[in-house]
């Protein structure tokens, strides 16, 4: 058994385990998560130095705002029902001489989370480098869980997609072709399924302000996002959770609500490093961004708590 197994529950064949159909099917009242998004372990020097190809020698910084978030998360009442981290887990893309020692560090930094706050992974093109390969999808699966499933929490049905594909998938078109199978049978199964949400969480938004805007590289191609943003509504989504912008946006189009979170770790607009929380209403699906030293120093604002009452 691999030293990080016991601490980390990972996704496997495409679902996780204690948050399946079976066990989480049913709604039970108001509930609230924790939406992250790119730790980057190693961009925030590279950024300042002008190197963010090669560098990222350093990321003690990302290290103690990672643990900040914990920390804070773990004090928290109620407990969220889990954690997810919107990719770009580390800064080093696959092969770099960075890589180990940065998923190491990182691994130690959550493994002060709370045991009964699971923790779901998503993987970024970071994670699996801009145009990933059989191998770096295969080695972000061995170190953080499946890089496509579904759960279940509370009767909301939750999708974990590789964003990756829909962005460039030339290196291993037959694992995009299989996971584009498996989202449209899932996707016509929630259609049809009763479940009080449906929420998709992946890295790269849809879009970052509209639907319409051009193609960018914090955005999907306009073809696939026209494409990706009709299935969803066909399904039932109500919102898409992504990370990678490094800043707060999205907006709510047409029923679909696209909630792009800043970073954790490295910023580069005017937001600070943060977390968002998100809390899930029979109705609703409300979320707000808070900064980790409000976080640490407020925990919930009471009207969210009142939400949750």
């Amino acid at each position: 058994m691999a030293e990080d197994e016991s601490i980390f529950l990972r996704a496997k064949d495409r679902s996780f385990k204690g948050l399946t159909e079976d066990e989480q099917k049913e709604w039970n009242g108001p509930f609230y998560f924790i939406q992250a998004a790119d730790p980057q372990l190693g961009l925030m020097k590279a950024w300042r130095v002008g190197e963010c190809d090669s560098g990222g020698d350093e990321w003690g910084e990302e290290v103690q705002l990672t643990k900040q978030a914990i920390q804070a998360i773990n004090k928290l009442q109620p407990r969220p029902r889990f954690i997810v981290l919107c990719g770009d887990l580390v800064h080093a893309m696959p092969g770099s001489s960075f890589r180990t020692d940065q998923v190491k560090d990182l691994k130690e930094a959550l493994r002060g989370t709370d045991p009964d706050i699971p923790l779901v992974f998503v993987s970024g093109n970071h994670d699996l480098g801009n145009t990933p390969t059989p191998d770096t999808v295969e080695q972000f699966c061995r170190d953080w869980g499946d890089d496509y499933f579904s759960f279940w929490v509370g009767g909301v049905l939750c999708f974990v997609l590789n964003s990756q594909f829909f962005f460039d998938s030339s290196g291993c078109p037959e694992l995009m072709e299989a996971q584009e199978v498996w989202l449209e049978r899932h996707l016509q199964r929630a259609a049809q399924t009763p479940s009080r949400h449906v929420l998709v969480f992946q890295h790269i938004p849809l879009f970052i302000h509209t639907p319409d805007e051009e193609d960018d590289y914090f955005n999907l191609q306009r073809g696939m996002r026209q494409r990706l943003v009709q299935r969803f509504k066909h399904a039932g989504v109500k919102a898409v959770f992504s990370g990678h912008y490094h800043r707060n946006a999205g907006g709510c189009h047409d029923g679909l609500d696209m909630v792009v979170s800043s970073a954790i770790g490295c910023q580069l607009g005017d937001d600070t490093h943060g977390v968002r929380v998100v809390v899930v209403t029979k109705d609703e699906i409300i979320h707000r961004y808070y900064s980790l030293d409000q976080l640490t120093e407020r925990g919930l604002d009471e009207d969210l708590k009142k939400l949750l009452a």
